[in-house]
């Protein structure tokens, strides 16, 4: 199974769908909360190449992007080979 993160905040409609789409999907995933913590929110502009709007998503440590960007690679059809490849 790959090692899915996603950074997101509480009131974050955005973060609700990008969640939906890996639940739909069946995939586990590991979610960050950034609201009230600094730490972390430093951690994720870090990893996300200076991006620091929520969600920011990693599959098996590469940067996805945001909730546009893990529905467009899924329109694109390469969301699921994506999780395949990285839980293969």
């Amino acid at each position: 199974m790959p090692k899915v993160e996603i950074y997101s905040s509480m009131l974050c409609g955005f973060c609700y769908q990008a969640k939906k789409l890996l639940k739909q999907k069946g995939v586990d995933f590991e979610e960050i909360e950034v609201t009230m913590n600094a730490g972390r929110k430093r951690e994720m502009i870090q990893r996300a190449g200076g991006r620091t709007s929520v969600p920011q998503i990693f599959i098996d440590d590469e940067h996805i992007g945001g909730c546009d960007d893990l529905y467009a690679l899924d329109a694109a059809g390469q969301l699921d080979a994506r999780l395949q490849q990285a839980s293969a």
